[in-house]
This record gives C-alpha cells, sequence and structure tokens, in this order.
C-alpha cells in the first residue's frame, strides 16, 4: 500500500519566524486519520527565519531528529551541549525523562529543516544529544542510514527505537531499491526533486506513506535527494 501525501495538503502554521508544514496532527492542525506511521509521530517541513528560531522549551520520551535541507541549526539543551548542524547533516535527541532545548537558526539566511519525532521503545531514560555530518557523495545512488536503534546498523547515530532515518542522492533515471517487511511503516520524502514508487508520483516535499511491501524500487525523474523513515 502507498499513500501519496501531496504538499498542498498538509498542515500549515504560519507564524512569521516559522513557516511549518506538517504531514502529521501537530499544534493546532489535528488529522485524525494522520495522527502517526506506525512509531513515526511527526515530521514538519520547517523553514525557520534568519536570526531566529525556536526558545527553550522541555521534552520528554521522544526520539526528535532534525535533518537539515538548506543552511544551519544551532542547538543548545539543559545537557550542556551545544552544535551547528548544516545542510545534508543530522542531528538526534533523545528526550528521554526530560530534556529542555533551543533550536536557532543564527545564520543570515533562512534554514530549512525536516524535523522527525519517533516514539521510543520504552519511556524515560537518561536524554542525549548527538550529531553527525552524513556527505552528500557517500549516499549517491544509496540509502545510508543516518539514525537508528536497529542492531547492526553501524555508523548512525542513536536513537530508542528499533526504526532507522536514512538518506539518499539519485541522479535523473536512476533506481534505488531498499528491502523491507510487510510489517515495517516506512514514509517517503524528497527533500529535492521527483520520484516515482511503483505508479505514485511524488514531488519534493511530498509524502508517502508505505506498508505491505517486501521491498520498495524508488526511480527518480528529476535528481532528488530523499529521507526515509522505516519504523514498526
Amino acid at each position: 500500500m502507498i499513500e501519496f501525501r501531496p504538499f498542498n495538503s498538509l498542515g500549515a502554521a504560519d507564524h512569521g519566524w516559522l513557516d511549518a508544514h506538517h504531514h502529521f496532527s501537530f499544534a493546532n492542525y489535528h488529522d485524525a486519520a494522520r495522527t502517526n506511521w506506525g512509531q513515526l509521530r511527526v515530521w514538519n517541513d520547517d523553514t525557520i527565519a534568519p536570526r531566529s528560531g525556536f526558545p527553550a522549551h522541555p521534552h520528554q520520551d521522544m526520539e526528535i531528529i532534525t535533518y537539515v535541507r538548506k543552511g544551519a541549526i544551532t542547538h543548545q539543551d539543559s545537557l550542556g551541549n551545544i552544535g551547528r548542524t548544516e545542510a545534508g547533516d543530522v542531528q538526534v535527541m533523545s528526550a528521554g525523562a526530560g530534556v529542555t532545548h533551543s533550536e536557532y537558526n543564527l545564520e543570515e539566511d533562512a534554514t530549512q529543516i525536516f524535523q522527525i519525532w519517533i516514539i521510543p521503545d520504552q519511556r524515560g531514560g537518561q536524554p542525549s544529544w548527538g550529531a553527525q555530518p552524513f556527505p552528500k557523495d557517500d549516499r549517491h545512488g544509496r540509502f545510508v542510514t543516518l539514525a537508528s536503534g536497529i542492531e547492526g546498523d553501524e555508523g548512525a547515530l542513536p536513537i530508542r527505537a528499533q526504526a532507522r532515518v536514512l538518506g539518499a542522492t539519485v541522479r535523473a533515471g536512476e533506481t534505488v531499491v531498499y528491502g523491507t517487511s510487510t510489517d515495517r511503516h516506512l514514509y517517503l520524502v524528497p527533500a529535492t526533486g521527483k520520484v516515482r514508487i511503483a505508479d505514485v508520483e511524488v514531488n519534493a516535499r511530498d509524502g508517502a506513506a508505505i506498508t505491505g511491501m517486501e521491498k520498495i524500487e524508488i526511480t527518480a525523474l528529476e535528481d532528488s535527494e530523499l529521507v526515509l523513515v522505516d519504523a514498526r
């Protein structure tokens, strides 16, 4: 099953400093059919104006993955962590029993991010944060695991869920294949470009919710940058 979710069907909120689009119910946007996809709870497509951002606020019991599409985001939290994550790179915060953090665009241009929340396998635990560069050349023509809680996914940022976040860059005309199982819940969003999965065409920032398949074959109709979540 592939459920196509065009960008213009997403929830939206324009706060001036933040232009947010929600693939799943979030804040004042609620759609009973889009509350989660397996363990995947939130996928926000955020554009943050220069010299602005999210002031300090708390979270608990959530794995929060930030994929920077353009610009950079600067993180600071109550654990003492401070870090700047640039376009194409990823940061992960395991909120655990509770953490307070802020996320600011301190750059001169707008920053664009995908903010992905995954429900952890267990509640509580010590919160943590980490970031890692993932050169786009390393994921050309194949999916690279960026964050994962699945055994054997070495080199990925750790999360506390049996899920993984992957990235790929694909040139027009090329096909990438991802093996899965019929009980998994996959969610694909092209950061840029346009792809086809079976007979479904997915444009930049559209979503495709996929389940019941043993593998997916993704053909790029344009040069594309892909982000994929594979969750229980």
